[in-house]
């Protein structure tokens, strides 16, 4: 802890100096993030460090699996944030970011016994369809690291589902004005990979090539009729 408390004395005396003017600029106009970012809680996946932001950059919410519950009445740290993120600050672009050895994941893919901690255990049913597309839908002779990673993968195509059942991010869909991305980082290879909405597999980010999305903008209305204007 103190090793941390260093660095924080570190960012008042060398950091903040070199970059007052933004820090002020944030400060007189607030903020204009170019996309809010939902991960894991896990310390070894840092959002800004993994995009390179800068203060202002990113929204970013934070919490043990990258999951988002589907929308509901209750109040909800995720749901709030989301909402504000979409009808507050006007954010384009949501990116629901997995990666590998997640610990949430690692426990749904092997059946772990949560019955210790009933909260991890009810926070990751949001995650209960991935588990049930991993367990019916591929192969039963795969290796622990495989399952884990595909459970990883299949986590963030259902958090991306879940997105859309908010209602500030489905009105946004339809308008054609929010953008839906689904990450996996992976640790080991430091490679980023993105969900393509067009095949439903995840494809590496590369530089000068076009990037995978989950569902680009575009409008997307069930009924674009025509109406007449009535005579005057």
């Amino acid at each position: 802890m103190n090793e941390l408390i260093g660095r924080v004395f570190s960012f008042e005396t060398q950091v903040f100096p070199n970059e007052s003017a933004l820090y002020n600029q944030l400060a007189s106009h607030g903020q204009s993030p170019k996309a809010l970012m939902i991960s894991c809680a896990d310390s070894r996946i840092v959002p800004e460090h993994i995009m390179q932001a800068q203060p202002g950059d990113l929204f970013v919410c934070r919490n043990a699996g990258n999951i988002v519950p589907p929308h509901a009445t209750q109040n909800g740290g995720v749901t709030s944030t989301v909402e504000y993120a979409v009808m507050v600050l006007g954010v384009r672009d949501i990116i629901v970011c997995g990666h590998s050895d997640c610990g949430a994941m690692k426990a749904l893919s092997t059946n772990a016994d949560l019955t210790n901690m009933p909260n991890v255990a009810a926070w990751l049913r949001h995650s209960h369809a991935a588990q049930k597309v991993c367990r019916e839908s591929y192969p039963d002779d795969l290796t622990d690291a495989e399952k884990l990673r595909n459970m990883a993968l299949e986590n963030v195509v259902t958090q991306l589902a879940h997105l859309r059942t908010h209602p500030s991010v489905a009105s946004g869909i339809a308008r054609g004005e929010i953008a839906l991305h689904g990450w996996y980082v992976d640790i080991h290879a430091g490679q980023v990979l993105g969900l393509d909405g067009e095949t439903g597999r995840f494809l590496p980010l590369r530089e000068g090539q076009p990037m995978p999305i989950a569902l680009p903008h575009g409008r997307r209305l069930a009924a674009e009729a025509v109406y007449a204007q009535a005579a005057e």
